[in-house]
């Protein structure tokens, strides 16, 4: 995502933070939404942002599921999770204009 599209001003530190944290609660809570805790061997998310001038924000996600989570679609849940980390980044990107 680029900050051009949006249309905002050049963002703070604790702004940048913020936003990252966001996007990772995000991510998490879908996450938690469709698997117990329990299930979950391994969860990892990186949002990383680049750049100025556009900005441009990516998110990962490495997640591992336990062998009971059976009929869970491990990469459909992460690709959920992504775009809900990327909704919430957008979300909070908006309010600041």
């Amino acid at each position: 995502m680029k900050l051009a599209d949006i249309g905002l001003p050049d963002l703070t530190e604790e702004q940048f933070e913020e936003v990252c944290a966001v996007a990772e609660e995000a991510a998490r809570k879908h996450i938690f939404s469709k698997v117990p805790a329990k299930q979950v061997d391994n969860l990892d998310i990186c949002i990383e942002a680049e750049g100025e001038k556009p900005l441009n924000l990516s998110v990962e996600v490495d997640l591992v599921l336990s062998t009971t989570a059976q009929g869970i679609k491990q990469k459909i849940l992460v690709d959920e999770a992504v775009a809900e980390a990327f909704k919430a980044i957008e979300n909070y990107l908006r309010k600041l204009t």
